[in-house]
């Protein structure tokens, strides 16, 4: 599909779609529980209805209503024999569910694109290697077979928050235990994310200190209702407009929300003074349009960028790559990004999405200062399926086809 963008601005109110990162982590924990939970202000993004077909293959009962899901849980000790989880992009999804697997002791295949499948997936297959636990990765697919031992776990802290989070779902079946990080930790914001959730649900994890997290004995996921929160993440491409002369409120974010994605609009004004060196290290999903706003007012030095790599595309560089098209100059290191001041213009090629949600939102925004054309724009049906109807009734002026 291909956006088409003319020259606009949006001026407007409008509410942030439910946070993907707490939606995944209710509705796990809503189907691990022993009754029937309800998950109110549900969004049905790509990510999140591949997690809801993933529960349903491993056993859970799911009932999609307009804006809430009802679920009712199952035991991941009962998933059924081959099993077949379909992940489709969903990196959160493979990662959360992947230790689940491992409790039935059955063989499970997980499904996906071959881009999901080439994502770092090492630090489960370290766990499953000195397990003694099948893993076959194949382009498509990654099958295991073994059952997760009770023990203290020693993960890296510094390629995927994801990890930690999807052992935090599975080692309260296993009982009292321990995840101790080997290396410095980022995106703490996401693991605190998901002890807020678990908590919700009546399973308690703590840190014992700065790289240990304890789980106590003898606990099971509670049956409760939940609603889920606005998103960070999306609320910063709606805000953006502001900073391109727009006229833009954001609603839908809680005051006190656990999101690390909360800084843009303290990134966003510091972008607005100056020239800032900014740290994603906590980040990293806000680096796509935080290097587009940067590109159009003083440039920026964007610090702890190596993960871009990791995400549905290499960010960094394909930012590079598609802002270069206005005009942009832009450096990327291996843990650095330097984006410099220089005159913009209208881009002098069609754009490229790169199969990547936040690429397509963070160049539609820009594009409504320039006009132009974006290939590949569906890619943002990934986390946010209405962002090009939002900012149609705000003004800007999109057409998709």
């Amino acid at each position: 599909m291909k956006a088409v963008i003319e020259k606009s601005t949006a001026v407007g109110c409008v509410d942030a779609p439910p946070s993907k990162s707490v939606l995944h982590r209710m509705l796990i924990c809503a189907a691990l529980s022993n009754g029937e939970s309800t998950v109110s202000n549900a969004y049905y993004s790509e990510d999140i209805l591949a997690t809801l077909d993933c529960l349903e293959a491993m056993g859970a009962k799911i009932e999609k209503n307009q804006t809430s899901v009802t679920v009712k849980g199952f035991s991941p000790f009962d998933i059924p024999e081959n099993a077949v989880l379909p992940c489709r992009e969903s990196g959160s999804t493979l990662r959360f569910l992947l230790p689940l697997a491992l409790l039935c002791g059955k063989r499970v295949t997980f499904t996906g694109s071959e881009k999901l499948m080439a994502r770092p997936l090492f630090v489960y297959e370290e766990i499953c290697k000195d397990q003694n636990i099948i893993f076959e990765k194949g382009k498509n697919s990654l099958t295991v077979c073994g059952k997760l031992k009770k023990c203290e776990y020693s993960v890296p802290g510094n390629v995927s928050s994801q990890f930690v989070t999807g052992l935090l779902f599975a080692l309260p079946f296993l009982g009292e235990s321990k995840i101790m990080l080997t290396t410095a930790l980022e995106s703490k914001s996401y693991i605190d994310i998901t002890l807020s959730v678990m908590k919700k649900y009546g399973v308690s994890a703590n840190w014992q200190n700065a790289g240990t997290l304890y789980l106590g004995p003898e606990q099971t996921f509670k049956a409760v209702g939940m609603t889920a929160e606005g998103d960070c993440s999306s609320a910063a491409f709606l805000f953006a407009f502001n900073l391109l002369g727009g006229l833009v409120t954001v609603g839908g974010i809680e005051s006190d929300t656990l999101q690390g994605d909360r800084v843009y609009q303290e990134y966003f004004e510091l972008l607005e003074q100056g020239t800032p060196v900014l740290d994603l290290a906590d980040c990293p999903d806000l680096a796509p349009i935080l290097m587009t706003l940067a590109a159009y007012k003083n440039g920026a030095v964007f610090k702890n960028t190596a993960r871009l790599k990791m995400k549905e595309s290499d960010r960094g560089e394909v930012m590079k790559e598609e802002l270069s098209a206005f005009g942009a100059d832009i450096s990327v290191f291996e843990n650095e990004i330097i984006v410099k001041k220089a005159p913009l213009h209208a881009p002098d090629r069609v754009l490229c999405g790169h199969n990547d949600h936040r690429v397509v939102m963070s160049l539609a925004v820009l594009l409504s200062a320039f006009s132009g054309e974006i290939e590949g724009a569906q890619a943002a049906d990934k986390s946010f399926p209405t962002f090009f109807e939002a900012i149609k009734n705000l003004g800007i002026r999109v057409e998709l086809i």
